[in-house]
């Protein structure tokens, strides 16, 4: 007689613990919190998304701090108002704002990326939030300048050019507290 061993479903590896998973959840309440306080400055507002962001980078690594955000873009396209000015919805998403939401993307990626392998060194830290910034920065201006019928120069002026100054003081914000934010979840055992 032959007995064919079948491995139980819970001895699989799974692929996140269930305080990884409250973790990300965490992160995402926080961007939900942070991005819909945003102060009108024209098509695109000045709001908290890019700093919640940057913070979860440091709390959760590349990987993780993606899938907060992209839980959030999720949450906000099914109706939950948690989009710069408590909107939300599919239109937002493919408003002419909505290439912002989605350049957070590969901000978060490219940024993820250098925080990760270089979070105690803010200069890199700060090098690879500004790069990804710019990369979200080009998503955005171009999904503006299609969907209002600008140039690009009205839509760099519209949607990048005044809001560089404070995206500047929440990349070295974020690359300031960062690390010591980073370092103590890893002293209390809490980064994965």
């Amino acid at each position: 007689m032959t007995s064919n061993s079948v491995t139980p479903p819970t001895s699989e590896k799974q692929k996140f613990s269930v305080r990884q998973l409250a973790v990300i959840g965490v992160m995402t309440a926080v961007t939900c919190i942070l991005a819909p306080f945003s102060i009108p400055i024209g098509p695109v507002p000045v709001s908290l998304t890019n700093l919640a962001i940057y913070f979860s980078l440091y709390v959760l690594g590349m990987k993780k701090g993606t899938i907060s955000y992209l839980v959030y873009l999720l949450i906000g396209f099914i109706g939950v108002p948690v989009f710069s000015g408590f909107t939300s919805g599919p239109e937002k998403l493919l408003g002419p704002t909505g290439g912002y939401l989605i350049g957070f993307i590969p901000m978060a990626v490219l940024a993820g990326i250098l925080i990760d392998k270089f979070s105690n060194n803010w200069i890199i830290a700060f090098l690879g939030m500004a790069a990804g910034t710019i990369i979200c920065y080009g998503f955005g201006t171009a999904w503006l300048a299609y969907q209002a019928h600008l140039d690009w120069k009205a839509a760099l002026f519209a949607g990048v050019i005044p809001f560089i100054p404070g995206d500047v003081i929440k990349i070295a914000l974020a690359a300031a507290a960062g690390p010591v934010i980073r370092r103590q979840l890893i002293r209390a055992g809490l980064f994965f």
